[in-house]
């Protein structure tokens, strides 16, 4: 337990197997596997401490067809698959901000870059082995308001309601 009064450099670091950017890279170009790191995106900053999540940005590093290393990068509200990303990045274009994330090998499959963010996570946190209780958003009965729910197109067009 540590109190304001502990100095920084008494804390115990926990190692964990997470790999910094240089390390992810290497074990990419070793292993041909890839590596992935995971950032919540909140919504409107506030002093709020139960704000949650509305979406994540993902970015995996995977080898390329030309023996060399790529980023993808995905990002997107959950439970939508509008407005996401999905993206490469090329080695050089890859921003110092992404460099120091940690990183965590994983396996990936080329149609889970289709999923809603949050099932790709939950996919990539599985085949990494990382031993975290998510919930099991593949297999959730997906709600819709019914048949008889209409959506007003005349917001789209801009127009009066027929």
């Amino acid at each position: 337990m540590t109190t304001e009064n502990t100095p920084p450099d008494a804390i115990e670091q926990v190692p964990d197997e997470r790999l910094t950017f240089m390390e992810a890279v290497a074990f990419v170009m070793q292993r041909k596997q890839p590596v992935f790191a995971a950032v919540p995106v909140f919504g409107d900053l506030t002093d709020d401490e139960n704000q949650t999540a509305e979406g994540a940005r993902v970015f995996i590093i995977e080898p390329d067809d030309d023996g060399d290393w790529q980023m993808r990068f995905i990002a997107g509200p959950f439970f939508s698959a509008a407005y996401a990303a999905n993206e490469v990045i090329n080695p050089e274009d890859v921003p110092a901000s992404v460099r120091d994330l940690r990183y965590m090998p994983t396996r990936v499959e080329e149609d889970w870059y289709t999923d809603q963010i949050q099932l790709l996570i939950q996919k990539l946190v599985q085949a990494a082995g990382i031993d975290v209780q998510m919930p099991d958003y593949e297999h959730t009965p997906i709600k819709t308001a019914g048949p008889e729910a209409v959506f007003p197109v005349h917001f789209i067009k801009g127009g009066k309601p027929d």
